[in-house]
């Protein structure tokens, strides 16, 4: 039931997220129209302007053109009023969808081409303007029109200024182009963004193929196909993403052979005490009468074996505890010279047995934030273990220093050594050098593996160096003071 429930949470999550095909698509269409538009309106913004110039420099040519005829026909004089300068002045107006008003010198109006004002006074900064010689021209963007005055010179040889030429001209007509030519551009915009969109989707497709491959490939690694190649060479990108998978994977088949070899191990180191004390047991009810000595050699040895059952089981239990992300670590100010002293001195009587000197090299004090009983354990394990492989009437030299950052427990010893291609696999749970001396020693395999996970949690290191024959020596690096 918790399995649909999740498989349900999963399938929603997916459901809810989008495909990195739309983003990469829609960037890719508006990276190609959102330039497109801009320029477009750039372009008819200055085509409509340069529509609206043209017209107004046209108007202005006509008007001066009139306004020559005017000037060699009399017309403000009445020299010549035979209605045809009337019929060219209504059709230029007309032509050009507009109203022309013809001013005399008094500033009266004398023609009008839409015939409304007539004889009235008309007086304008551009006419005012114009009787000064100067030509004006205004052009209107919220009514969509533009004025222009031209001045009308006399015929006489002084060539005064006898009147203004004033014409309103619309430009709707360009402004309709305009639109017309607009929807048209609208329609070319759209029919080029869906051929983007289209040109973009199929340019996604390609671009995310090798992704799409890795997918498929890690799909298969977690259907439970851990030897899958799922190296994809598409990109630079897809090649680490591959390697770096590939590693995880790789770390995890570690993982997951580790996990199967610390089964069989803890199997097999608990069932062997099991299966003595189960040899012994059957060997004393097998025989009759047995002898007082030869029952409490057996009960002594079925004692040993319970002992060595009892220590597996402390120190899996031990390491499995530290093993936990939330392991506690109580810290305070120890002595560690004195920590030192008091571990030797536990285990002199063992070192006493096999006749190995036990010595404390102290080159100064050292005072650090550590966890007392942890790090005890870690140190004994070390000095336990040099005693125990080490040859008889040999020595075991604890030496402990300190810089401004770190502390460093030494323990070196005269005893068999470590063989260099064992010495990477020596701190594995359950590793033996040598299986059958191990366990004659009463040694659980966890040991070491406890001491590097004691090491760790005080965010410190462990260093071995050691030569077959010639003994080992481990080396303690911790931080004086704890870095959380």
């Amino acid at each position: 039931m918790e399995n649909g429930i999740k498989r349900w949470h999963i399938f929603r999550l997916q459901g809810s997220l989008v495909s990195l095909k739309f983003p990469v698509a829609m960037l890719l269409v508006l990276f190609g129209v959102i330039p497109m538009v801009v320029c477009t309106q750039v372009l008819m913004g200055a085509l409509r302007q340069s529509q609206t110039d043209a017209r107004m420099v046209e108007v202005q040519n006509q008007c001066q053109i009139l306004s020559s005829k005017m000037t060699r026909a009399g017309y403000l004089r009445g020299d010549l009023r035979d209605g045809t300068m009337d019929s060219e002045i209504q059709a230029m107006a007309d032509v050009y969808n507009g109203r022309i008003v013809i001013i005399n010198r008094d500033f009266r109006i004398i023609q009008d081409t839409f015939h409304i004002a007539e004889r009235r006074f008309l007086v304008a900064e551009e006419v005012v303007r114009c009787f000064q010689g100067e030509s004006s021209s205004k052009y209107n963007k919220e009514k969509h029109y533009f004025a222009q005055a031209v001045p009308i010179y006399d015929n006489t040889p002084i060539k005064g200024i006898e009147g203004v030429l004033v014409i309103t001209a619309s430009t709707e007509g360009i402004l309709t182009l305009m639109d017309v030519v607009q929807d048209k551009v609208v329609f070319m915009q759209l029919l080029m963004t869906l051929i983007l969109f289209l040109t973009a989707a199929a340019v996604v497709t390609v671009l995310l193929k090798p992704f799409k491959e890795l997918q498929k490939k890690l799909n298969q690694v977690a259907a439970g196909a851990l030897d899958t190649d799922i190296s994809t060479e598409g990109y630079r990108e897809t090649r680490e993403i591959s390697h770096a998978v590939g590693n995880t994977i790789s770390k995890l088949k570690e993982v997951d052979q580790s996990r199967q070899e610390f089964v069989s191990n803890v199997s097999h180191e608990l069932k062997t005490p099991i299966t003595s004390i189960r040899v012994l047991a059957d060997s004393l009810m097998s025989m009759e009468e047995v002898p007082v000595e030869l029952y409490r050699e057996f009960m002594e040895d079925i004692s040993d074996e319970i002992d060595r059952e009892s220590k597996i089981i402390d120190d899996l239990l031990a390491l499995v505890k530290m093993d936990k992300s939330e392991a506690e670590i109580n810290l305070s100010q120890v002595d560690i010279v004195a920590l030192v002293k008091q571990i030797l001195k536990r285990l002199r009587p063992i070192a006493n047995r096999r006749k190995v000197e036990l010595i404390l090299e102290s080159i100064r004090g050292v005072t650090a934030d550590v966890d007392e009983m942890k790090l005890s354990l870690a140190i004994s394990n070390l000095v336990e273990n040099a005693i125990k492989y080490n040859s008889m009437e040999g020595w075991v030299r604890v030496t402990v220093d300190a810089d401004h950052k770190f502390f460093y427990v030494k323990v070196a010893d005269s005893g068999i050594g470590i063989p260099e291609e064992e010495q990477d696999r020596i701190f594995e749970r359950f590793y033996r050098v040598d299986k059958a001396r191990s366990r004659q020693t009463g040694g659980s395999g966890l040991g070491l593996a406890i001491t590097r996970r004691v090491v760790l949690m005080h965010k410190g290191a462990i260093r071995l160096s050691s030569k077959e024959g010639e003994g080992s020596t481990f080396t303690l690096r911790i931080p004086l003071n704890y870095i959380a």
